[in-house]
């Protein structure tokens, strides 16, 4: 039995190796099966926040290897069902960051899933995604608008918290392009 563990471990390095081969190129940076986005350089995590055409391939191509479905630049190839789970992981990822981003900024106390693995939320996203979208990450109370935030219900607060990202993507241009 420790034999059949010991292959799937290392079938899980060899995916994980493969996941984060352009992200190692491209960003300089030690990435693998434990990295948290919070493990992640300020730098890195504003080109990803951004989303656009070059930033989206990154993201695609990570959840693509890690799903044994190719490589990013294969996305359009995809059948539509594959398609549309890639679109899924990558929206749900792009929160995630975009919440990191959020906290690192001192924007965020906290939010949900900040603790689990990059490669987890792929790989358990079926799992893991119903359970964190669920939950509604928590404005820092140093905030200038906290307490406008704390009078909101729930509903709101979420809504509240996502009309915050067109003012981050602003700010973390100065960190991309550092």
């Amino acid at each position: 039995m420790s034999r059949v563990i010991g292959m799937e471990q290392g079938r899980l390095l060899l995916l994980v190796k493969k996941g984060f081969r352009n992200w190692i190129s491209r960003f300089q940076e030690e990435f693998d099966a434990r990295t948290t986005l919070s493990d992640i350089s300020l730098k890195t995590m504003s080109f990803l926040a951004q989303a656009q055409d070059r930033e989206t391939f990154y993201l695609y191509d990570l959840i693509m290897a890690l799903k044994e479905w190719g490589s990013g630049f294969e996305f359009n190839e995809l059948e539509p069902r594959k398609k549309m789970a890639v679109i899924d992981q990558y929206l749900f990822l792009l929160d995630q960051i975009r919440f990191e981003c959020m906290k690192r900024l001192g924007w965020l106390e906290s939010y949900p899933g900040q603790d689990i693995p990059l490669v987890e939320m792929i790989l358990q996203f079926e799992i893991l995604a119903p359970r964190v979208q669920a939950q509604i990450p928590l404005l820092s109370p140093a905030h200038p608008r906290y307490k406008e935030y704390q009078a909101m219900n729930t509903f709101d607060r979420e809504s509240f918290v996502r009309k915050l990202i067109p003012g981050l993507l602003t700010e973390m241009m100065a960190y991309k392009e550092s």
